[in-house]
């Protein structure tokens, strides 16, 4: 396993569960369907206390307040399970009944469920939840000696049927950490040039094939889009990475898709500088580079019968006397001529050359991810993402799969009518309006230019962060986009 991921908590699952002091570890957390017989649970006690609580505050079952306490020397936590509410629901609320548990750190954790119906389902997101928050050191650097365990390495599952695997939840849990791991780091560590070698020992260890396109590379190709951006950093380790995975087992017709992302390592805002507010945190601004990775390392995990080119845009936007400003053409790898408005508008500029080379392999469907704008944060806040499709079955797709994976994504509209405010005097089009309104949709519209027929699908990641958590993150940082694009695609090879 390559040391650029963290590693996941192996399970060891029984169908049937022991008496309680015989169940392994210190730490337990039973779960149960609301129709399952009172009698014949472990702690019936506290199933009733969380159901008289349930019941006084008009809480349903879905929201498993979770009711704690010490038994045989264990740390018990006991919640109800609702398989009727929505997977955002679940996955939130088994977040909650597992946080007392893993506050404490614990290497080994123990799950017990009762359910005779929907019973695997819910005990992979049992899965899920407890090793997507497995690591508890997980972006901090310190001095100081962690108190109690690093991270979860054991859960014990009872009461899952006999075919339960939790290979799945396992696959997806160990990208979102991936992805966090990696938007964790800090600027001075995370700089192109070392996210660029992580990147290749990562697909070394994993067996992906890869391609750089570095700056120079870049340059005598004519992709003049990403590097007005990546001109302003005086070390010119920027590049356009290209990942390939096949699985073992080929079937004849494979599914094509292409996966691309911001990798912004650190963004200024350059000429357009961002306020100190503004600029703290931007090391994060390659989150969407972060989720392509995740998303391959899942597939990969999994062995998914899909054929994956994932493209990554890694450079820097810093403010020099080289750095690209307002007023300045570009032309694109594609011809196309960029006149400059705003320079912290960068992300479409890298974008627009990676999704050109993406789109010449003419994939079956293209997926994008990128911290965008902060125009979708403010439509939305933070607890959802903006997504944009040139195909309307392909959006209805990008809804369900974000109600399915408890990523929520809102559709957002990219009518060609919005192109006539980016007409250019100057140029083939304006990078952005220097106004502001409708940011969200005016950069998709952009970006939609140097997609041309393929299918597209761009998600703009509002919810990247949430403070507090999100779903069935318990960390600020979310590594949304992780679960919804390994939905997408599953959807896609069942097309």
């Amino acid at each position: 396993m390559s040391k650029i991921a963290p590693p996941v908590p192996r399970v060891k699952s029984s169908s049937a569960a022991p008496g309680i002091e015989n169940i392994p570890g210190d730490y337990l957390l039973i779960l149960a369907a609301g129709n399952f017989p009172a009698g014949k649970v472990l702690a019936h006690e506290l199933r009733s206390l969380v159901q008289s609580r349930r019941k006084s505050k008009g809480t349903h079952a879905g929201s498993l307040t979770p009711a704690t306490a010490t038994i045989a020397g264990k740390l018990v936590v006991w919640a109800d399970w609702d398989a009727a509410a929505s997977p955002f629901a679940q996955q939130t609320a088994m977040r909650k009944a597992f946080e007392p548990l893993l506050k404490e750190c614990p290497g080994e954790i123990a799950i017990v469920m009762h359910a005779d119906a929907g019973g695997d389902e819910c005990a992979s997101l049992a899965i899920y939840v407890a090793a997507v928050n497995s690591q508890y050191q997980l972006g901090r650097l310190t001095s100081k000696k962690a108190d109690g365990h690093a991270a979860l390495h054991t859960i014990h599952l009872f009461g899952a049927g006999k075919s339960f695997s939790a290979a799945h939840a396992l696959a997806v849990a160990g990208g979102n950490l991936l992805a966090r791991k990696l938007a964790l780091r800090p600027p001075n560590d995370l700089t192109p040039a070392r996210y660029r070698s992580d990147v290749a020992k990562l697909a070394a260890a994993e067996g992906w094939k890869r391609k750089e396109y570095s700056y120079k590379a870049l340059l005598k190709m004519g992709a003049g889009a990403f590097c007005a951006v990546a001109q302003g950093s005086p070390q010119q380790d920027a590049a356009i990475v290209h990942l390939s995975y096949v699985p073992k087992q080929r079937t004849k017709h494979l599914a094509s898709i292409s996966l691309v992302g911001k990798g912004i390592c650190m963004d200024t805002g350059g000429h357009g500088l961002k306020s100190a507010k503004g600029m703290y945190g931007m090391h994060e601004d390659m989150s969407g580079s972060a989720v392509v990775l995740g998303i391959v390392k899942a597939a990969s995990e999994l062995q998914l019968p899909v054929a994956i080119d994932a493209w990554l845009a890694i450079a820097q936007n810093h403010l020099s006397p080289a750095a690209y400003q307002p007023g300045d053409i570009v032309t694109a790898l594609d011809g196309t001529t960029i006149e400059v408005v705003h320079t912290d508008a960068e992300g479409r500029m890298v974008l627009a050359d990676t999704l050109t080379l993406a789109a010449k392999l003419k994939p079956a469907l293209m997926l994008d991810f990128a911290t965008l704008t902060g125009a979708m944060i403010y439509s939305l806040g933070t607890r959802m993402s903006g997504v944009f499709s040139n195909e309307a079955d392909l959006a209805q797709r990008a809804i369900a799969g974000g109600v399915e994976s408890g990523e929520r994504a809102v559709l957002f509209p990219l009518d060609d009518d919005y192109d006539a405010a980016l007409d250019s005097k100057v140029a083939d089009i304006k990078q952005c309006l220097i106004a502001g309104e409708a940011d969200a949709i005016y950069a998709a519209r952009f970006l939609s230019r140097f997609v041309g027929k393929v299918p597209w699908i761009h998600m703009d990641l509002s919810a990247n962060r949430h403070e507090g958590g999100l779903g069935a993150v318990s960390d600020d940082l979310t590594g949304f986009g992780v679960a919804w694009g390994v939905r997408q695609l599953e959807k896609q090879i069942g097309q």
